[in-house]
């Protein structure tokens, strides 16, 4: 065993102490879906479903304020994909976007800023392409542009759409004249990023799926931009958009029911910034089995990480539990790199990998760790899980950071249940470092 590998073995995770704890709001708790925290400055907000599952916005102002509610005319069915997003533009104007799967587009957006109370639902932003939209998403791009994605279509018939807000005119248009990723009628990409590398690419990784079925998915792909407008492969040959399954740079030739599933292809990079994609897939045995694949010299070079017996069989349409998790490649300071995963029988952590070999040689452990009370279950209703939301901004204060905790029944496949539990506490929790 190296001895750099016993010496932090030995050193015990430093636990986050709770510094402020707010009740917010009873929640809906019949299945899981994402709510939305967004700090900026000295205003906070927080949109969830109620208890009535009506979406709604908290707002304060910092430190310690009064909360005011904001209820939107919109309420989630039972659709785990109907996730609430929320951002802030360089006016300080708040935008929100969810509960939508493969339905009309709903979007707010506050006439006034810093004003939750001034949202009013915007009926589009382009005009076109907006009947049959999924996955929202706020991001920056490298000009600080302020940019929209969705997915048009659905799971197996869909492109991927990007929208940029011109803060001048505040109006929407199309980023790209044509979807970024297109399915031509026959599949969809399911996207991880595009995620700004440390070499100031734009990666973008994806797989293609054929039907609404998960086993569906195949071939782990790979893109990069600069811009966000001009894309290309690897090796810098550009590429026409959209990027199709015919044009698109395949990583790992997995075909349909291969054992590769969206939501599970990340990137990450080393430490010498190239690109690791890192996922899951069947091994000869029929095993379920975690690889990454790193470009080296201009190709892919594919090592399977985990060495495990199980068979994760998924399939079939709707949100699925996932059994089997895998994280994206970060270096770690003293030149290893780290992989997280999650698995039924061998449990969660953190691989450390070789950097050479990218086989592990360790585990790597939390630097800090949540307090464990926080993920004891509250409720008695039987099924109920620990759910978390992380904070979308910051508000530029040192040593502490904002985590938002409820709890609800696991997926479902989107499916109604017989019975719903009662509402859970929707918690704002403010957490920080022992001093």
């Amino acid at each position: 065993m190296h001895l750099w590998w016993l010496g932090l073995s030995l050193l015990a995770p430093t636990v986050e102490e709770v510094v402020e704890t707010v009740d917010l709001a009873p929640v809906w708790a019949g299945h899981p879906v994402g709510f939305a925290l967004l700090t900026a400055g000295d205003r906070q907000w927080v949109a969830y479903y109620a208890a009535d599952r009506q979406l709604t916005v908290a707002e304060r102002v910092l430190p310690g304020g009064a909360w005011s509610f904001t209820r939107l005319d919109t309420a989630v069915g039972w659709d785990s994909h109907n996730y609430v997003t929320l951002a802030i533009d360089d006016a300080g104007h708040l935008h929100l976007s969810g509960n939508m799967h493969v339905v009309p587009l709903i979007y707010y957006r506050t006439t006034r800023p810093r004003e939750a109370a001034s949202l009013q639902r915007v009926a589009q932003m382009v005009g076109s392409q907006e009947l049959r939209t999924t996955y929202p998403r706020f991001f920056r791009g490298p000009a600080n542009e302020f940019i929209f994605t969705y997915r048009d279509g659905s799971s197996g018939n869909g492109n991927q759409i990007y929208n940029v807000w011109d803060h001048a005119t505040q109006t929407w248009s199309r980023l790209l004249d044509q979807p970024l990723c297109d399915g031509q009628g026959e599949r969809n990409a399911y996207l991880d990023g595009p995620t700004q590398g440390p070499d100031g690419f734009f990666h973008l990784v994806w797989v293609w799926r054929e039907t609404g079925d998960a086993a569906t998915n195949h071939d782990p792909s790979y893109a990069r931009s600069r811009d966000l407008r001009h894309w290309t492969r690897s090796d810098g040959t550009p590429l026409k958009l959209p990027i199709t399954l015919a044009t698109g740079e395949i990583v790992d030739p997995i075909p349909v029911g291969g054992g590769v599933i969206n939501g599970n292809v990340k990137y990450g990079w080393d430490a010498q910034q190239r690109p690791i994609v890192s996922y899951h897939k069947y091994d000869a045995a029929g095993f379920v089995q975690a690889y990454c694949a790193r470009l080296e010299e201009g190709r892919w070079r594919i090592v399977q990480v985990s060495d495990w017996d199980y068979r994760w069989a998924f399939g079939g349409g709707g949100s699925i539990p996932f059994e089997i998790r895998v994280g994206a490649v970060r270096p770690e300071p003293d030149g290893t790199l780290a992989l997280g995963y999650g698995h039924p029988k061998a449990g969660s952590g953190t691989w450390r990998l070789d950097p050479q070999t990218l086989r592990p040689i360790g585990k790597v452990e939390p630097k800090s760790t949540t307090p464990a009370s926080l993920g004891k279950i509250e409720g008695s209703y039987p099924g109920l899980q620990v759910r978390t939301g992380g904070d979308a901004g910051s508000s530029g204060e040192a040593g502490g950071r904002y985590l938002l905790r409820w709890e609800t029944l696991g997926p479902n496949r989107d499916r109604p249940r017989a019975e719903a539990p009662p509402p859970s506490q929707l918690r704002l929790l403010k957490l920080r470092l022992p001093q």
